[in-house]
């Protein structure tokens, strides 16, 4: 059994209720019953921080031992070259996954400082961008 973490950052505790035009009206943790039910093969866990030193210190907790991290790090993907190093010093396979279309919203949206060190990116699915993501892994 594939052991995967699905990491979100800043305000994706908020899906539902948050801007429902770009992220849908479902919880993440609504959907993450669903991610389950699809995946039985894996063993999901979840994590969700808006703080950017414990997103770094889980990344860092199962870096070595899990079989993928799904990443959604919103802001930070654009802002933080300390999230970015951590994913560069794992052996464990990151996805970088977004919500909503990127490169369709504002400028600074576009430059990701994560992707270098990231597997993949999967953008502009809505909450399908995790399952996608779940699918590349489980064919490794």
């Amino acid at each position: 059994m594939k052991k995967i973490l699905i990491l979100n950052g800043p305000n994706l505790n908020l899906l539902g209720k948050r801007e429902p035009s770009i992220y849908g009206n479902q919880s993440f943790e609504q959907y993450l019953e669903t991610l389950k039910l699809s995946f039985p093969s894996s063993e999901l866990s979840y994590y969700q921080s808006n703080v950017e030193g414990e997103l770094i210190n889980k990344l860092q907790e199962v870096g070595f031992s899990y079989d993928g991290i799904i990443f959604n790090a919103g802001g930070y993907t654009h802002t933080s070259v300390a999230i970015s190093d951590a994913i560069a010093a794992i052996t464990t396979p990151v996805i970088e996954v977004h919500i909503s279309n990127v490169y369709s919203r504002e400028e600074y949206r576009h430059t990701s400082l994560l992707a270098k060190n990231c597997k993949g990116i999967i953008t502009g699915f809505g909450l399908e961008s995790y399952q996608l993501a779940l699918k590349a892994l489980s064919k490794n």
